[in-house]
């Protein structure tokens, strides 16, 4: 197992290093300091992970590249005297006491003040002071400083810490006018009246609570002068919705609209990637089948993609066209959000490819339905073996042999991935791997018999393989585990195209945070990819993706993960949303093309990042801000956007028994 010094060197490198700080001073503090000190003890073996830690008074420490790149910003020279707001576990004064002369932290908890005190001392940090008091206030005892760090996000800039900086002092500041979506901020103070300022970027972090920051209550503190030196920003609310109005192309009906438009558009594009803004709402289900209708039934889309499962999505495919059933080991689309799949809306499309398909008598040119995604391994173990079972009896007791290494974990993989990471269990990715590769050293002569089938259990076996690595990536960080179920799906949509031939177009229903560009949102700062991004890079013009978007109504989803569906109340879209934009419109449903606007000053206005709002399969209205909404620049995410003002909750069908299966990062996306 490697050791904590070891995975710490492989944080510097990996975390820091390979995202472009050089600085090697403060790569030296990096590896001197144990995190792992630093936070609580059942978070010890994540300590090195790239992410924020859970820490003491439900406060963070923040992910390590973060803290590097604060650090980096602020230039700290060892004579400097180095204020830092927002202490916490301790962690940020214990690297800036290898750093500089002297340094004092401030932290509004008195229980966090007193452990990082401590934490300090047991690691000899002589250098660094901890008080316990309103951090906004700065300490002016100790002023003027040279460098001010503030680790929490507030609605301004304090003035005080401003005028606690020395001549040629930089403050690095989170800042945002809603808690957790803020711009972290580089402040130099280059005369006694004069600030520069300049933006590293958008980041997430608790709130700065004190007088001159957020109240205790989430609510931001009257200012206490006439004026705020630093504003993030003054939105033109009326008149961007103005200019949306006039761009867009409003329809009444769903179920009428017209799509000559939007079909010019989409034009050659061999692959349309169609959003949804919940996995609960049953117009984007409804639309969604319309376009995709039109997509095969006049343009020769011949593949449709879902964010599903697998051998779930076979068990669809092989009805629509016509194919013999194979058994499945769990009920199609059992596993929560049963819901997500198993309504009303979707079963209407799946009837009506059924039916188009039953007029198409050669059934190479009929239109297939696949699941992209990652989870279904008791399924996809079942489905791997019955094929093998018909076409080669003695590689299906290969593979039995290799696939028992799951047994004990099929149907709970979640608790198989933490006993894996903890090194309490040894893993099966040599099993899944070699049962793969054995099946793709026979693809010839599988293939002569039924190259469908032989693609279905091939299919499988990738799923088996990827499942295996994403359940252990769970627990070192939900970027990783994230990026691996994307590329996956991308992975999967490239071998489509590649089965189905030249021709091949294809149709990918998914959510707006899968199908949008991610390096378009706040994703990409946290290091994350997704299936969008991977299809835009590979395809170009060639790719054509439609967002979703609503501002109330009611929607379905459960309260926590794994819990009953419950209709909700969609609340109305933040002011500071695209959302509310289109809102204000006025207009209760509308096509909005970004790729090709109507009106070139509308994209241009649009560009500049906003909230956009992501429902998954978990909605909680009461903290819809921090757990629902993030920064996005909406023509850099979509090709188009679809408006509908108020929708519906899908009508979901009878529920088997569900079969748990762990969150999908964040809330169920």
């Amino acid at each position: 197992m490697p050791t904590f010094k070891d995975r710490r060197d492989a944080m510097v490198e990996m975390q820091i290093m390979a995202r472009g700080i050089k600085e090697e001073r403060l790569l030296s503090a990096f590896h001197k300091i144990p995190r792992e000190k630093f936070v609580p003890g059942r978070y010890h073996d994540l300590s090195y992970e790239d992410a924020p830690l859970p820490i003491e008074e439900g406060q963070t420490i923040s992910q390590p590249y973060i803290v590097a790149l604060m650090l980096d910003a602020a230039k700290i020279k060892p004579t400097d005297r180095v204020l830092e707001v927002g202490t916490g576990s301790g962690y940020v004064c214990a690297l800036l006491s290898l750093l500089a002369t002297d340094v004092y932290g401030i932290e509004w908890h008195q229980s966090l003040a007193s452990i990082a005190a401590a934490r300090l001392e047991a690691i000899g940090c002589a250098n660094a002071h901890v008080m316990h008091g309103d951090g906004t206030l700065g300490w002016p005892d100790r002023a003027p400083f040279d460098a001010i760090i503030v680790s929490a996000g507030g609605p301004e800039v304090p003035h005080s810490l401003l005028s606690q900086l020395a001549i040629g002092g930089r403050l690095v500041i989170p800042v945002g006018a809603e808690q957790r979506q803020q711009e972290l901020l580089l402040i130099v103070r280059t005369s006694q009246d004069h600030y520069e300022r300049s933006s590293l970027g958008k980041v997430q972090f608790v709130p700065l609570v004190g007088s001159e920051g957020w109240a205790i209550d989430g609510a931001p503190v009257e200012p206490r002068r006439a004026g705020r030196p630093i504003r993030i920003g003054v939105r033109e609310t009326a008149k961007l919705a103005t200019l949306i109005g006039e761009s867009c192309e409003p329809f009444d009906s769903v179920d009428k609209v017209g799509l000559e438009s939007m079909l010019a558009r989409i034009g050659n594009a061999r692959i349309v990637l169609l959003g949804e803004a919940t996995h609960g709402t049953a117009e984007f289900y409804r639309l969604r089948a319309r376009i995709t209708e039109a997509l095969v039934a006049r343009m020769g889309f011949n593949i449709v993609a879902l964010e599903a499962d697998w051998p779930d999505a076979a068990a669809i495919d092989r009805r629509v066209r016509m194919l013999d059933s194979m058994p499945l080991r769990e009920p199609m689309f059992s596993r929560f959000p049963t819901w997500m799949w198993r309504n009303t809306q979707f079963q209407c499309f799946v009837d009506w490819l059924e039916r188009r398909n039953r007029c198409i008598d050669d059934r190479s040119k009929r239109t297939s339905v696949h699941g992209l995604d990652i989870y279904s391994l008791n399924n996809s173990i079942g489905a791997v073996l019955d094929y093998l079972d018909r076409v080669d009896p003695s590689a299906a007791e290969r593979a039995r042999e290799m696939y028992a290494c799951f047994t004990p974990w099929e149907r709970d993989p979640s608790t198989y991935g933490r006993a894996v990471t903890v090194g309490q269990l040894e893993g099966c990715e040599r099993q899944a791997l070699g049962t793969l590769r054995d099946l793709l050293e026979q693809r010839l002569r599988y293939c002569k018999d039924d190259g469908d089938n032989f693609f279905d259990a091939a299919r499988n076996a990738t799923v088996i393989t990827e499942a295996e690595k994403y359940y252990r990536a769970m627990y070192r960080g939900a970027r990783e585990s994230w990026n691996l179920r994307d590329r996956h799906m991308f992975e999967t949509l490239l071998a489509l195209l590649e089965h189905r031939g030249p021709d091949a177009r294809a149709v990918v229903w998914a959510h707006n945070s899968h199908i949008g560009n991610a390096a378009a949102t706040e994703m990409a700062m946290h290091g994350e990819l997704n299936l969008g991004q991977l299809v835009r890079e590979k395809f170009g013009d060639r790719a054509y993706a439609i967002g979703f978007g609503t501002d109330r109504g009611t929607v379905a989803a459960a309260t926590n993960w794994d819990g009953p569906m419950e209709v909700k109340v969609v609340r109305p879209a933040h002011p500071d949303s695209y959302e509310h934009l289109c809102h204000e419109t006025g207009k209760k449903a509308f096509f909005l093309p970004l790729r090709k606007p109507h009106s070139l000053g509308m994209r241009v206005a649009l560009l500049e990042p906003r909230l956009e709002r992501a429902i998954g399969v978990v909605y909680r209205p009461d903290t819809e801000l921090v757990s629902h909404y993030f920064q996005a620049t909406l023509p850099g995410q979509f090709d188009e956007f679809v408006w509908i003002d108020e929708t519906n909750a899908v009508e979901a069908m009878e529920i088997p028994t569900a079969v748990a299966s762990p969150d999908t990062l964040p809330f169920g996306l």
